[in-house]
């Protein structure tokens, strides 16, 4: 999508902050634009159109309907792509809405402390741009039948698509995690939104996962015969990890690739509470006895993070893009990331942060001594075949 392909709606009291926005944006390259006073205004202009907004830029103090109320309607509408928050108030309170926007399922691409200026505004409408594996609302694939899915699965569809790891001290490739793809004949490179929740609730996430582990396992041998000392992280569902017998399975998918479990990094999700703790447990503490990585994903987003630190025997620690993206400009992040990546150190685990996106939030994750980073600034996510070609050329950004 090119700028001028963005769709963006200012939602704003103040008639001269409105004509601001919308000459920064029309600077920027912006054409659609639709303008609103107050929240209820905009959810009017939302239901005549026919095509939904991909951004909507939103004030929180507004009368009539404030900009809270206006996000909790979005998320239930599910009528907008992404939003932008803009606030004279305090920091801690744009922070505090952002929060309560991703748990309405809103995609919140950040907030603005007025007064908004055209490199604030661009570097947001940049991060929509290039994010597209986080925007689904302009998804051109339609809803896929699990029919479809299932068929899909037995022609072997899915494959495995790499985001590379980059080790910040050494600026070498250390790993990629494997993230599903499927390559639809008609739909071509469908995203994981659009068919891992159907799997989930068909319970058959686990058929997923062999399929992904076995290809991940496969390159992975590849990357280390080609003298790449890399190691290949692989999602697991909380749900696979109640099936007693797992450890047994993915060992013997590693030994059927001639691969040694200590170069896979299985990433646990902390979003969902953990069910089944027993048998969730075990399979974690068998999985870890076996030589596998384990990786706490998503940290901070989810449920009880220290204490799922105090009884998994995890050996990284991966650091939500939530937290990442936006470290350089809001201090309360800043020091939220720098405490995760002590409490990492002073556990013995190794520390991933993922959505590293500029020069600076690498520079920033330097300082404070973070050991790998993932994002958009090293790679996006891509075949395999493309991975063996990036890799030797890659170059870390002290020597660009």
């Amino acid at each position: 999508m090119l700028v001028e392909d963005v769709s963006v709606m200012v939602v704003e009291d103040d008639a001269f902050q409105r004509r601001m926005l919308v000459r920064l944006l029309n600077d920027m390259g912006v054409k659609k634009i639709d303008q609103a006073p107050e929240g209820q205004a905009a959810l009017n202009i939302l239901l005549e159109r026919i095509e939904p907004v991909d951004i909507v830029i939103s004030d929180l103090d507004m009368p009539n309907m404030d900009g809270m109320e206006l996000i909790r309607h979005l998320g239930e509408q599910q009528s907008v792509g992404s939003v932008i928050l803009t606030s004279g108030l305090d920091g801690t309170l744009i922070n505090s809405v952002g929060t309560m926007a991703r748990a309405y399922g809103i995609d919140l691409l950040g907030g603005i402390e007025k007064p908004v200026t055209q490199s604030n505004l661009g570097r947001l409408i940049k991060r929509f741009l290039l994010d597209g594996a986080y925007k689904q609302v302009n998804d051109p694939t339609p809803l896929i039948p699990f029919a479809e899915i299932r068929r899909g699965m037995l022609a072997y569809e899915f494959h495995p698509y790499y985001q590379p790891k980059v080790e910040i001290a050494s600026g070498k490739v250390v790993g990629a995690e494997a993230l599903v793809r499927w390559l639809h004949p008609q739909h071509g490179v469908v995203a994981p939104a659009k068919f891992i929740p159907q799997l989930e609730e068909a319970g058959l996430i686990d058929d997923l996962t062999w399929t992904v582990l076995a290809g991940a396992a496969g390159h992975c041998l590849k990357l280390r015969e080609r003298g790449f000392d890399m190691t290949v992280a692989v999602n697991l569902s909380l749900r696979s990890l109640t099936n007693t017998g797992i450890a047994e399975r993915m060992v013997g998918i590693l030994r059927n690739a001639n691969l040694d479990p200590s170069h896979i990094v299985l990433e646990v999700t902390e979003t969902t509470a953990i069910s089944n703790v027993g048998k969730v447990l075990e399979n974690l503490a068998r999985l870890r006895m076996k030589g596998f990585g384990l990786s706490i994903d998503d940290y901070g987003t989810g449920y009880s993070s220290m204490q799922q630190l105090s009884r998994i025997p995890f050996t990284e620690l991966k650091i939500d893009r939530a937290f990442v993206a936006d470290a350089t400009r809001q201090e309360r992040l800043k020091v939220m990331v720098g405490a995760s990546l002590d409490m990492a150190r002073e556990l013995g685990l190794k520390s991933v942060a993922e959505g590293v996106e500029s020069r600076s939030d690498w520079e920033l994750l330097a300082s404070l001594n973070c050991d790998v980073a993932q994002g958009y600034f090293i790679a996006k996510p891509m075949p395999f075949e493309k991975l063996c070609e990036w890799v030797p050329n890659w170059v870390p950004p002290d020597l660009r």
